[in-house]
């Protein structure tokens, strides 16, 4: 099979078609400009079709005894592990990621579908006493119904699978827009696992598609009731108002502008190890990607000179060759905006300790120390291969620092005693923190979400079901009530 041939359509209740639109999405790989699809965008009646048949099919997907609903996921899982070579080969074309990128993608995606296979059974319900003499209460714990997923583009095949494998299991029916960087291994690819496992017709549907051709209409179309996305704050903040004005709920992952501080007892060359991962993981174009490297000034020393001539060692080129560390940026207009944000921190003072060159998409590696705290580059996300490097004197200064930003997703401290890395984290304004590790994890149990503009909501395990179904009291009244009149 062709993935960008055959998989580069709208999904609709159960049918590969075109979409009805007057104009096509290209996607292209990054790293060559290869054509490798053209997808005819979906229109504002599509999205309303894929909503009705997701709507129609959730009925009787909900009733499903759920010892049933998890063998679709048990065969989506022997599928994804048995064409594993592909998937990586085309998450590497379709993103210009490296292949250990993508491998580690994969791994992370089939955690989240072995852990899909017990959601399904996590559902429970409770009976609760009452007030009331012979009234019995009964909470149910139930889907919503309809869910829409919008994916970003960095790592669509984990996150797109994240949220519509979790929903699906716990009886949901899922409309996905996979981002238009990434309109294959963020849905056509994920649809056609789960097609060849088995899942009804009309409960996963993919919508390809731009804001431009259908404004809100995933949104605010009536059907689902909860919207899944991920992707910039910016558009997230539309997304939350848009949503809360029509009593939708929304889980919402945006960006990130994470701290990895380095305490005077830490190990160095292990926070290296940590920083040069953290920092420049697929190109830098992740979330929880570490921005800022703040540094006791008492190891500040030790600790650059090692980064420095670790960075400068980063081999930046072809995604697919296996010694590559970091691939092209996702577009030329990231790239030429990298380059004029390196050149606006050099005027404000910045040093360019390692200044890497953009060759088309490839940026390679920079960093920049002694960046003043006040500059707009200290608080903003940098979704690129630029680190920012700078020293503080004592933990009251790092606490301070490290807060001072409008995100709180991920983060990270280094220290020779682990109770006092804790005590640190928690002082630290953010929905997730690693003591003696890098910022960039996520496991299929533990709640995964961020604080201020970092997001809304959580997913993973008891959040997610918190997330993607609801409660219904019935209550059942054993003995006659008494009314008043």
């Amino acid at each position: 099979m062709s993935f960008f041939t055959d998989l580069a359509h709208q999904y609709i209740d159960g049918e590969w078609r075109t979409g009805g639109g007057s104009w096509d999405i290209i996607d292209f790989n990054p790293y060559n400009g290869e054509k490798l699809a053209s997808v005819t965008v979906a229109t504002v009646g599509e999205v309303d079709e894929a909503y009705r048949a997701a709507e129609r099919a959730q009925r009787a997907w909900a009733g499903t005894n759920p010892y049933t609903r998890r063998l679709v996921f048990e065969r989506a899982l022997r599928i994804t592990e048995d064409r594993e070579d592909e998937i990586v080969d085309a998450i590497t074309d379709e993103l210009g990621g490296t292949r250990l990128k993508a491998q580690y993608e994969i791994h992370l995606a089939k955690e989240f579908l072995r852990e899909a296979i017990q959601l399904a059974l996590y559902p429970e319900g409770r009976i609760l006493p009452s007030p009331v003499d012979g009234k019995e209460n009964r909470v149910y714990r139930v889907p919503v119904g309809v869910i829409g997923v919008i994916s970003p583009f960095n790592f669509p095949f984990l996150l797109g699978m994240k949220s519509i494998a979790a929903a699906l299991a716990l009886g949901n029916a899922v409309v996905v827009k996979p981002n238009q960087n990434s309109p294959v291994t963020g849905g056509g690819l994920i649809a056609k696992v789960f097609e060849d496992a088995g899942l009804p017709a009309g409960l996963l549907n993919v919508i390809v598609t731009d804001i431009a051709e259908i404004g809100d209409a995933l949104l605010v179309h009536p059907v689902p009731k909860v919207i899944s996305f991920a992707g910039s704050d910016r558009v997230g903040r539309h997304v939350a108002s848009v949503t809360a004005s029509r009593f939708k709920r929304a889980v919402l992952e945006l960006s990130g502008n994470s701290a990895l501080v380095v305490l005077d007892d830490a190990d160095i060359d292990y926070a290296v190890d940590a920083a040069v991962f953290s920092r420049y993981v697929f190109q830098g174009q992740c979330c929880m990607a570490a921005n800022r490297l703040l540094v006791d000034r008492s190891v500040e020393r030790e600790f650059t000179e090692k980064f420095t001539s670790r960075v400068r060692a980063l081999k930046t080129g072809d995604p697919r060759e296996a010694d590559t560390h970091i691939g092209p940026v996702i577009s030329e207009f990231q790239a030429e905006a990298l380059t004029g944000l390196v050149d606006q921190a050099v005027a404000e003072g910045a040093e360019a300790l390692v200044r890497g060159r953009t060759i088309g998409n490839l940026v390679e590696p920079t960093v920049l120390a002694g960046l003043p705290f006040d500059s707009p580059l200290m608080s903003q996300e940098i979704f690129g291969p630029v680190a920012l490097l700078n020293s503080f004197d004592g933990e009251e200064e790092a606490v301070r620092i490290a807060n001072e930003s409008p995100y709180g997703l991920s983060g990270a401290v280094h220290t020779g005693n682990v109770e006092r890395g804790v005590s640190f984290a928690r002082r630290i304004e953010t929905g997730m923190f690693h003591v003696n590790d890098g910022t960039v994890h996520d496991e299929p149990l533990v709640a995964f979400g961020g604080e201020k503009f970092s997001g809304m909501g959580r997913l993973n395990g008891a959040s997610t079901v918190e997330a993607f179904t609801t409660q219904k009291w019935i209550s059942v009244q054993h003995s006659r009530s008494h009314f008043p009149f």
